[in-house]
């Protein structure tokens, strides 16, 4: 349970990041006045984070499944 905390966090630490870093693309794009990119880095950005809730909601299923498992 330990190693899957840490991969859980190493994994959200992973996508924080690069949720930052699109971030900081998609305010580049719309302040170029590129919208097609702004479109885009948009779509990816919410897709990331959406990513970023799955695998919190695995933990917790994980975690009570364990307790049932108990």
């Amino acid at each position: 349970m330990i190693a899957q905390n840490y991969n859980s966090i190493h994994i959200e630490n992973s996508l924080l990041k690069k949720i930052k870093v699109k971030e900081n693309q998609l305010k580049i794009a719309q302040e170029s006045n590129m919208i097609h990119v702004a479109e885009e880095l948009q779509n990816q950005l919410l897709k990331l984070q959406g990513q970023l809730s799955e695998p919190q909601q695995d933990v917790e299923i994980q975690a009570l499944m364990t307790l049932l498992d108990e």
